[in-house]
């Protein structure tokens, strides 16, 4: 089978596309069939040798890329009795020390990864949410309920700060989104209210800072307030009546499956820029790495 790989750290042409052995699958495991695999900031990182600088690959050999997967059950592992074979799925591939990622025909997950996706919802869409929404949703979680409480979300334009901001109308919030002007249609009409700039004068309750501008978004914080980032970002000095934390995604099948339903049903919204094939992963980095997109990168066979 074909699989993106990086055997040495660099720029976007250090993406090999390789032939290897199909995986098989362990105990408690999926093997998908890839039909679509997201290119996300973090597999910029692990190009450009950004988790290798900060010792958290230590293998010497080829390192896979891709978290977002969709497509179909192959191979169930022992122990595992669904989704059956052919069904299709969406799940999130972690890790950023592994031989092969999402960026491949198969990969192997976690059963307990894997959610179905609904009628309704086309393979490239639902590869676009696991990683992004995933991250929202859980960064949520570490707040306090909301209670109507207010909430400034970074970033509110990208892709976990779109996400962020839906899910936190649905959770009672009163959100800000805090984006470019030319984002200001799209984030009121999730429903939320929009700022360009942090003023001194305006806090908040709560502060998820998805576009890691960290001590600014601190700023913003109202006393006995609390701050979010998501990791690997340098969290902020220390406040003493701010709450300080940071959220490193994990896969949860679960609530991947909600979040699909959700998307499936229209309640939220996914986006997609482009697609490209699997052989065009380095420009596919390229693309990501310019910006200005509003919308993921799939790629697919």
């Amino acid at each position: 089978m074909r699989a993106a790989v990086v055997t040495t750290t660099g720029g976007p042409e250090r993406i090999d596309i390789v032939d290897v052995a199909r995986p098989t699958t362990g105990p408690g495991e999926i093997l998908i069939a890839v039909t679509a695999a997201t290119i996300n900031p973090v597999d910029l990182g692990t190009r450009a040798g950004v988790f290798h600088d900060a010792g958290l690959v230590t293998s010497t050999g080829p390192i896979g890329l891709g978290w977002d997967a969709a497509g179909t059950v192959a191979e169930l592992g022992l122990g595992v009795e669904a989704p059956a074979v052919g069904t299709r799925v969406a799940a999130l591939a972690a890790g950023v020390d592994r031989p092969l990622g999402a960026y491949a025909d198969y990969v192997v997950v976690p059963a307990d990864a894997v959610a179905v996706i609904p009628d309704g919802l086309v393979d490239v869409d639902a590869a676009s949410i696991p990683l992004n929404s995933l991250t929202a949703a859980q960064a949520l979680d570490v707040f306090d309920p909301a209670d109507g409480r207010s909430l400034l979300i970074t970033g509110a334009a990208g892709a976990v700060g779109g996400y962020a901001t839906q899910l936190a109308l649905r959770a009672g919030w009163r959100v800000t989104g805090l984006a470019r002007p030319t984002d200001a249609a799209l984030i009121e009409g999730f429903g939320a209210a929009f700022i360009k700039s942090i003023s001194a004068a305006t806090q908040f309750d709560a502060v998820f800072d998805t576009a890691s501008i960290v001590d600014a978004a601190l700023d913003a914080v109202a006393s006995g307030g609390h701050y979010v980032g998501v990791t690997p970002a340098f969290p902020p000095a220390p406040r003493e009546d701010v709450r300080i934390d940071s959220v490193a995604v994990r896969p949860d099948g679960a609530r991947l499956q909600a979040i699909l339903d959700q998307s499936a049903a229209g309640e939220l919204t996914t986006r997609v820029a482009t697609t490209l094939p699997l052989s065009e992963a380095a420009e596919g980095h390229r693309l990501v790495a310019k910006g200005g997109l509003r919308g993921r990168v799939v790629l697919t066979p």
